[in-house]
């Protein structure tokens, strides 16, 4: 499985060729709590690199996300539609947001690790 990179926005990546899978981190789906809906891009819709193209609803509140890569979206997460909650039971695995193709690999490279990540999200207690 590719590595995931993340955004201070808490969006993960996992670059697979040249087409990057975008979903949000747990940090972020605990911080939102129960999820009970989710706006998805349409497949074709060209996004910049961090302009908001999904929203993610909990209970608490409403998030957008970002498109930590520029690109076309190609696929978004139909099982979100029926099922909201895999954001909340797995966020990294079928809790995926969209897919973006045409994804410049150093862009990806350039956000942080998962160490890096974990770094920035003790920073914030």
């Amino acid at each position: 499985m590719a590595e995931l990179r993340f955004t201070k926005d808490h969006e993960w990546v996992r670059l697979d060729g040249d087409v990057a899978t975008i979903g949000i981190t747990d940090h972020a789906q605990t911080a939102l709590g129960d999820v009970v809906f989710v706006d998805l891009p349409e497949p074709g819709r060209e996004v910049a690199e961090g302009e908001a193209c999904a929203v993610v609803e909990s209970v608490k509140a409403a998030s957008d996300v970002y498109a930590p890569v520029a690109g076309r979206i190609v696929e978004s997460n139909g099982a979100l539609t029926d099922n909201p909650a895999l954001v909340n039971s797995a966020p990294t695995g079928e809790g995926w947001f969209f897919r973006i193709e045409g994804v410049d690999a150093a862009t990806v490279d350039a956000l942080m690790d998962e160490a890096a990540y974990a770094a920035f999200v003790e920073s914030l207690a």
